[in-house]
């Protein structure tokens, strides 16, 4: 176990780890024990009944914050003809192909997300085994795939996140940054937790929703009360 650091330990004392607490309050506490000299974000994680070793327990998608991240995302997308022009006025910060692969193949990453039109994936799949270990693939369940580049573009910028199962039945997904208004980070987190029901997955046996923790970048993490949300 990596050793805490004295900030970190003196933040944790303001959390009751055996205690599950109402959403507003978690967030609250997540923004008071964040110690960082920079505005971190504010994460929520969710440790969920589901054994993602099974292909129909496998969960994965996008889901777009009310408010937003926080934080600009730079846009590339792979596109010819005239989505090309599309993708520019809708505000793409980089639109091409041959020229970016090429780029990426010679270790450029000046992007955060990668849009891509259904006709250009047989090129972009050569980048395969660059993108995909940093979760940078376009893929059709988020979205990111699509002749309808306008739309996809506008969500990303809006505060579109990404989540994805991990191989122990996590997932992480960012809700905002400490500077945002406590009424801002509750709908961002209610907007993805009631995501995570809607995605359920119809073979998940037992208990679906284990654990879910809100925590800043370097802070502890504070238990929710799933009770404590309220869906539409």
């Amino acid at each position: 176990m990596a050793k805490k650091g004295k900030k970190y330990l003196e933040a944790a004392k303001l959390v009751d780890n055996t205690k599950a607490y109402p959403v507003a309050e978690a967030i609250e506490l997540a923004k008071q024990t964040n110690y960082a000299k920079f505005d971190a974000t504010l994460e929520v994680a969710f440790r969920l009944g589901v054994d993602p070793k099974k292909a129909d327990q496998q969960i994965r998608g996008a889901v777009v914050l009310p408010n937003g991240t926080g934080k600009t995302q730079r846009v590339l997308v792979f596109a010819k003809g005239e989505k090309v022009k599309e993708a520019e006025a809708a505000g793409a910060d980089y639109v091409g192909d041959a020229e970016y692969i090429n780029k990426i193949q010679q270790g450029w990453f000046e992007f955060d997300v990668i849009v891509a039109t259904p006709d250009m994936m047989g090129e972009v799949g050569k980048l395969g085994r660059t993108l995909g270990p940093k979760g940078l693939m376009p893929n059709p369940k988020t979205g990111t795939v699509t002749f309808d580049v306008t739309r996809a573009i506008n969500e990303i910028k809006a505060g579109k996140v990404e989540y994805r199962v991990d191989k122990a039945g996590n997932i992480h997904v960012p809700i905002g940054k400490s500077s945002f208004e406590n009424e801002k980070l509750v709908e961002n987190f209610k907007t993805v937790f009631e995501t995570m029901l809607k995605v359920k997955p119809a073979a998940a046996k037992g208990t679906y929703m284990k654990n879910v923790t809100v925590t800043s970048t370097m802070g502890p993490g504070v238990k929710v009360d799933p009770s404590s949300v309220t869906v539409k």
